[in-house]
């Protein structure tokens, strides 16, 4: 693989880590918070949801500043935002002011979800660009991984030890602010704003196969989509709702509640305070192995191949943890631990790798930040919606109805994959538009 295609990929990814972290981190915190702020279940989903909402706000206006700007600047901004709020929640000194630094990490959260893959994307070939952009996904549970292990090393540290969980996000957002600054512009961006020369450049730096060729395609591409850059048009339908559905199914098989909640999952469930921080660290484990693997798959069998796999082992899975809650005689704190870790292994499989991936493709050249926006609002939306309600949800319901809730959501998402996602491995960016918006 050509080294400067590596570096630009692995820094650009470096804002998926800090995601991922940021995600992940609060997981650690809920328990040290909740005595020292006195919340209820009520103002807990709160605190964990208000990251959410930011990201909804980030995903939704990033489009254009990474059209204006291009979508390395606007990673630059998000990497001194994630700086900004993990100094803030480390010294926040009230509650609202560290709702307030949360829901600007969330900002950076939402717009580095839909810019750091689309830029992967962008400057990826078509024969590798599943494997790169899934490098977005492998930073993403990285970073949740850290989390949970920074959380577990500094949960016995005293006094208020929330505030260190918080405060280590500040080193690695300073780093990939940093790095971005020596990376290129996406190819696909400088023809947009025309600069085909530097484009040109661009995509002889990063290796590409035939640059007279693919520069050709790009700007041909841009040409043929002259006029208004609108989303919503009839001839993009089907690329929106793809995009709507999928994040919406996949947010709701309810990964991010194990992500949000691991630790007090696993309280609930028998183990001690200790315990169940080391069993997030078996999570953020399970997380990351399983992305590693779909790296390998992704471009081989394709996406919806790996997608209708998660669904069933994600509907199993969940099933498991609702019988657990049900009925804990019959399957014990063990067996409950064990589904939600087969849980996540098969959401890491399918779901986690192919998302980021899927969205990057689906759209055209010109309207591509607008629709990944779209799609990772959707996602941020449900997101935050769960994260707000799933305390008081697990209080009201109980484990069983809560978790049995989200496998059955797993049924008409394997049908939606089998019957209307269509497969974009293998094919350019501009091979897919004409299939996916001319054909459609």
């Amino acid at each position: 693989m050509n080294k400067n295609l590596l570096f630009a990929t692995v820094v650009s990814a470096l804002g998926s880590f800090l995601f991922g972290f940021d995600t992940a981190v609060i997981s650690g915190t809920t328990k040290f918070i909740t005595a020292f702020f006195s919340l209820t279940d009520t103002t807990l989903g709160i605190t964990v949801s208000v990251a959410l909402w930011g990201t909804m706000l980030g995903a939704i206006i990033v489009g254009k500043p990474g059209d204006v700007w291009g979508r390395r600047a606007v990673l630059v901004v998000c990497g001194a935002t994630y700086f900004v709020s993990a100094l803030g929640c480390a010294l926040a000194g009230g509650w609202y002011a560290l709702l307030a630094f949360r829901f600007l990490g969330g900002i950076a959260i939402g717009a580095s979800s839909v810019m750091a893959p689309m830029y992967i994307a962008e400057i990826a070939p078509a024969k590798m660009r599943g494997r790169l952009v899934a490098v977005s996904q492998l930073n993403i549970v990285v970073g949740i991984l850290v989390a949970f292990v920074t959380n577990y090393l500094l949960v016995n540290v005293g006094g208020d030890n929330w505030r260190w969980m918080f405060g280590v996000m500040a080193v690695p957002a300073a780093v990939f602010f940093a790095l971005l600054f020596v990376v290129p512009d996406s190819p696909r961006w400088l023809v947009k704003i025309g600069q085909p020369g530097e484009a040109r450049s661009v995509l002889d730096r990063v290796g590409a196969e035939d640059v007279g060729s693919e520069l050709d395609d790009i700007v041909q591409s841009l040409k043929e989509e002259q006029g208004t850059t609108k989303l919503l048009q009839k001839k993009y339908s089907f690329a929106i709702w793809c995009a709507v559905l999928l994040p919406f199914f996949g947010i709701l098989s309810g990964i991010n509640v194990i992500m949000y909640y691991a630790p007090m999952i696993f309280e609930k469930g028998g183990a001690s305070t200790d315990a169940a921080m080391l069993e997030a660290v078996v999570v953020g484990i399970t997380n990351l192995v399983f992305t590693v693997l779909a790296m390998f798959f992704i471009d081989r069998f394709g996406r919806r191949p790996l997608l209708m796999i998660g669904a069933v082992g994600m509907c199993l899975s969940m099933a498991g943890a609702a019988v657990h809650y049900y009925d804990q005689s019959l399957f014990g704190n063990e067996a409950m631990i064990a589904c939600v870790i087969a849980f996540v292994a098969f959401f890491a499989f399918s779901v986690g790798a192919v998302i980021w991936v899927f969205l990057s493709e689906i759209f055209p050249n010109k309207v591509r930040s607008r629709g990944q926006a779209l799609g990772t609002f959707v996602d941020w939306s449900v997101n935050a919606l769960v994260g707000l309600l799933f305390p008081l949800a697990l209080t009201v319901f109980g484990g069983g109805t809560v978790f049995l809730f989200f496998a059955l959501l797993e049924i008409p998402f394997f049908f939606f994959v089998l019957k209307v996602m269509p497969e974009t491995k293998g094919r350019s960016l501009e091979e897919l538009e004409k299939f996916i918006v001319l054909e459609k």
